[in-house]
């Protein structure tokens, strides 16, 4: 069981909660963003830089890990008021390819593709507020939120059952480049590990390999390049199952540099430090028949930035 005191009643005040076993390990951002629902994240952020929350009266970082017996004093945190709906920020993104049937973005990293899960709007909402002349905008897939590249979007409804079709079908190549850690050995490599979902104590969403009761799912993995302790691969689709390149190469042995669920706290951390904050995961390819027409589509979205930058630092260190 989870403690509670309060200074105030009827007000927002500071709380000093001490963590119970269901939360044994979490860091420190995610167990606030579930004890302070609806609080926007930015400020919870802001409170933990600011030294306003603090484990056993010391200041922390976002990502320090909680213990059993620790005593968390929360901050008191404004709550937006709650009969007045949340704007929603219209926004584009880059454009790779658009045409009356079909939307095609590169999407960027720290980005949820909707709304949900604590998070107030995502790449769809944001851009119907931007497009209200739209009669239909769906999303075709789904990226997670710190994987950058390629994301459809259905701007018609049969184009958007024929997509689902053709991903479900294996109709469309889909290339993914992630920095592994680890010096990968073969060239080319069929990854085939049943995966399934779980939830951990503290409610978060995870998948793992299951052999017994876990969905087909199959990663080819090719070498592009070597850095010494990490390595460039390409990763190509041929399921699509939920974080399946990320669970396929950590239970592989080579976790992906940033991966805050499956990879290491330390390697995650030598990179922030570097200036690299996020998941070396990007959506570079994808080919597929246009849902409608039939003609090959061959799309391509750069890497970011950020992620030339650090494969820049480790090859002059190589």
């Amino acid at each position: 069981m989870r403690k509670e005191t309060s200074t105030a009643a009827q007000q927002p005040a500071v709380r000093m909660v001490e963590v119970g076993p269901e939360h044994d390990g979490q860091r420190i951002d995610n167990f606030l963003l579930r004890l302070c629902k609806g609080v926007p994240k930015s400020h919870i952020y802001k409170a933990i830089r600011d030294g306003q929350v603090r484990v056993n009266k010391g200041r922390i970082g976002a990502d320090y890990r909680l213990a059993i017996s620790d005593v968390v004093r929360v901050p008191p945190l404004r709550l937006p008021d709650p009969g007045a709906p949340r704007p929603v920020p219209a926004a584009e993104f880059p454009v790779v390819y658009e045409d009356d049937a079909m939307l095609v973005i590169d999407k960027p990293a720290g980005v949820a593709v909707h709304g949900g899960s604590g998070v107030s709007f995502g790449v769809i909402e944001q851009l119907r507020a931007a497009r209200p002349e739209a009669r239909f905008l769906e999303l075709v897939h789904r990226l997670d939120r710190d994987t950058s590249g390629l994301l459809m979007v259905g701007k018609k409804r049969n184009a958007l059952l024929a997509l689902h079709a053709m991903l479900r079908d294996g109709g469309a190549q889909k290339h993914y480049y992630a920095l592994v850690q680890g010096d990968w050995v073969n060239d080319r490599q069929h990854i085939r590990l049943p995966l399934t979902k779980w939830t951990t104590a503290s409610g978060e969403r995870r998948v793992k390999v299951d052999a017994q009761n876990g969905q087909t799912a199959h990663t080819i993995v090719t070498m592009k390049q070597r850095f010494g302790q990490y390595s460039l691969v390409d990763a190509e689709l041929r399921t699509g199952r939920t974080h399946q390149i990320r669970v396929h190469l950590a239970s592989s042995g080579f976790p992906i540099v940033g991966d805050d669920k499956y990879g290491t706290d330390e390697v995650r951390a030598e990179f922030a430090r570097r200036g690299f904050g996020r998941m070396f995961l990007h959506a570079h390819s994808l080919t597929l028949p246009h849902p409608l027409t039939g003609e090959t589509l061959e799309l391509s979205a750069p890497l970011p930035k950020a992620c030339v930058q650090i494969l820049q630092q480790l090859e002059t260190k190589a």
